[in-house]
């Protein structure tokens, strides 16, 4: 009996990558380093969440829907976090910020300067893609479904994953979409799609883009590509928060994982609990499921259900 292909994505913050420390935090640490002082951690953070709020009302998705850009967006409220905080020392005065503390900070956060990865991401994916590692499905294509600007694909490459130059609504030579040594084969981002998740269209976005993928593979059309997902492949979908994530991939109709470290959904099945069962058997009973990191997910679907004496428990 054939086996099924699994298209499995995944978000990114929170998922694949998380802040080293807190974004005010490390916002503070480099304004000091840059000179800037008298103000409190809080005091920036509170600036901070006053400025992502204004910035976001007035050029919604990090400035796509205005034409404003991630770039200039972000500076804006690098401008509106820390003037406040410059002049309220200076007798309302107005100070100009250090030329270079806009390009610090927008560097920091779009690499891993600012961020760390799961655990074992690297070694994980690629491990997964490995013909011979997968036992349970005949190919794997792994993408990112996230509510994010356009700086993803920088931070995944600065953690030496090759990278995919694939973003939905993009144009890719057949060549690249063909390749299959990528460590991630695409990027579904909600600055490109201009709909964040739980809405369905980011997903349905996702498996337009395997569509075009599996097309220049096989050499089909992509009405043809489109109707072979449909019979033989699984999609899955692993994220952090429930509402966005589990919720949202389980009514575009993916099959759901949350990524809970501490175990605190206790309402839905444990991958680590239920090693002799297969994905398609534990989503049919269970609709959604959880796991305690990456590595443990992908070695059970790496085992067809079997964990073999491997994983965190």
């Amino acid at each position: 009996m054939a086996r099924p292909h699994l298209l499995l994505c995944f978000d990114a913050f929170g998922t694949l990558f998380r802040p080293k420390r807190s974004v005010a935090q490390q916002y503070a640490e480099v304004a000091r380093q840059c000179g800037l002082t008298g103000f409190t951690d809080g005091e920036l953070e509170a600036s901070l969440k006053a400025a992502f709020k204004d910035e976001a009302t007035r050029n919604p998705n990090y400035g796509r829907a205005t034409g404003l850009g991630a770039t200039k967006w972000w500076t804006n409220i690098i401008q509106k976090t820390f003037t406040p905080l410059i002049s309220s020392k200076n007798n309302n005065n107005h100070c100009s910020l250090p030329t270079e503390l806009a390009p610090r900070l927008l560097h920091r956060f779009a690499s891993k300067e600012g961020y760390d990865a799961e655990p074992n991401l690297v070694s994980t994916l690629r491990a997964l893609k490995r013909p011979d590692h997968t036992k349970h499905f005949d190919s794997i294509v792994i993408g990112v479904i996230t509510n994010s600007d356009d700086r993803v694909p920088d931070i995944l490459s600065s953690f030496d994953l090759n990278v995919s130059p694939l973003r939905y609504g993009t144009d890719v030579d057949t060549s690249v979409l063909a390749r299959r040594d990528y460590d991630v084969d695409f990027h579904c981002m909600s600055y490109d799609v201009g709909v964040e998740k739980p809405d369905r269209r980011i997903f349905d976005a996702a498996s337009g883009l395997l569509v075009r993928i599996l097309a220049a593979r096989e050499g089909m059309s992509e009405a043809e590509a489109e109707a072979e997902i449909g019979r033989t492949w699984r999609r899955v979908y692993v994220g952090d928060e429930h509402a966005k994530d589990v919720v949202g991939a389980r009514n575009a109709g993916w099959s759901p994982v949350l990524l809970d470290p501490e175990a605190h959904s206790v309402g839905t099945a444990s991958v680590e609990d239920h090693g002799g069962q297969t994905l398609d058997e534990l989503f049919k009973e269970h609709g959604a499921l959880r796991v305690k990191s990456i590595r443990n997910l992908t070695t059970w679907l790496s085992n067809g259900g079997d964990w073999g004496g491997r994983g965190e428990r």
